[in-house]
């Protein structure tokens, strides 16, 4: 049986990002040895670093005075970074769920941070509105939330530096690099397996806190020596570096976007004219094309467990919804093919016509 990959994260990769990996976990550059084994100063593998972020500056169109890093530590950490960099006085962030509650969590222990928008009150799903202050450092928000299927799918406009946590949507649309100050993610969505982040910033906002910063924490530490102050997370760059290539090869960001419309309406049809179920996001424009969020519909609560098992049975992998709101979750990143999409459809029919 075929096997369709819905996990929220880590989750689907091309499957040209896993055979070449596999490959280089083998016989790296031709070189005899694993990529797990070769050291990161070697030539071969500077060499891949170098090519991973000369794709993301192309696919990205990211203009002069920006650097891409690839860092370990995972998302959560730039929650830290970020203030340690930036933070004088007054922060703003946007609270859109589970993340950027984390964030708003690391940034209040350097001051005072205006929440200027939640979407709390309603169990996060929807995307509030906000005014951006003028007296604050930076404006922090998450542009996709995995847990709640809300989605910011426009560049904002700031008057101060824009800061975006994109783990779960980076190269699934086309954005501005040049309205953020910084865009940073974990790896493990639209990218590569665990245990790197991507933080793309603008040079010029460093070096203004008078704070001591720890040196590992020091964006500048890691412009400077081009991710290599520590060894980077070597395997999972290569991984990388094998789906920008795939990137590039099917079209850049501006197909795979195409894509994901065209797959996300196909759900989210389906989900508005099935009787069983109801997307948890009422409002289109707030709806995330990365994670679809469902639950059954009121009167077939009791389907709930019924719907996973007989999905799960068909093929359907990865599809229970985040443990905090439960239903259903199906994440429709780059690689996942439009024909899984279609499948899930098909199941949903199935269990409607067998429920009836």
């Amino acid at each position: 049986m075929k096997k369709h990959n819905f996990y929220a994260g880590p989750s689907i990769l091309p499957q040209y990002t896993i055979e070449k990996t596999a490959e280089a976990v083998r016989d790296f550059a031709g070189t005899g040895l694993s990529i797990m084994e070769v050291s990161h100063r070697s030539k071969e593998f500077v060499a891949v670093m170098d090519e991973a972020v000369r794709l993301f500056k192309v696919l990205l169109n990211i203009p002069d005075g920006y650097s891409v890093l690839f860092l370990g530590g995972g998302a959560s950490i730039q929650f830290a970074m970020i203030p340690f960099n930036l933070f004088k006085k007054k922060a703003a962030y946007l609270n859109t769920g589970a993340w950027s509650k984390k964030a708003i969590k690391e940034a209040q222990a350097f001051g005072d941070v205006e929440v200027i928008g939640s979407s709390e009150d309603k169990m996060f799903n929807y995307i509030p509105n906000f005014s951006i202050p003028k007296d604050v450092d930076y404006f922090h928000i998450t542009t996709n939330n995995t847990i709640y299927g809300t989605e910011i799918k426009y560049d904002i406009d700031s008057p101060v530096p824009l800061v975006a946590d994109m783990s779960s949507d980076i190269f699934s649309r086309p954005i501005d690099v040049s309205k953020y100050a910084i865009i940073y993610g974990g790896a493990q969505k639209n990218l590569a397996p665990a245990g790197v982040t991507f933080v793309i910033i603008k040079n010029d906002i460093l070096g203004k806190v008078d704070r001591h910063i720890p040196t590992m924490l020091n964006y500048q530490t890691h412009i400077d020596k081009e991710s290599m102050f520590n060894t980077p997370p070597v395997l999972p760059v290569f991984a990388a570096l094998q789906t920008l290539n795939w990137l590039e090869d099917n079209g850049g960001v501006e197909a795979m976007h195409k894509t994901n419309v065209y797959k996300a309406e196909l759900l989210y049809n389906e989900i508005d004219r099935n009787p069983l179920f109801r997307a948890a996001v009422v409002d289109l424009n707030d709806r995330s094309i990365m994670n679809i969020c469902f639950v059954m519909k009121q009167g077939y609560e009791e389907l709930e467990k019924p719907f996973f098992d007989f999905a799960s049975g068909k093929g359907m992998i990865g599809i229970k919804g985040h443990r905090s709101v439960g239903g259903f979750r199906a994440s429709t990143y780059n690689a996942l093919p439009t024909e899984s999409v279609e499948a899930l459809i098909a199941v949903m029919q199935e269990f409607e016509e067998n429920n009836k």
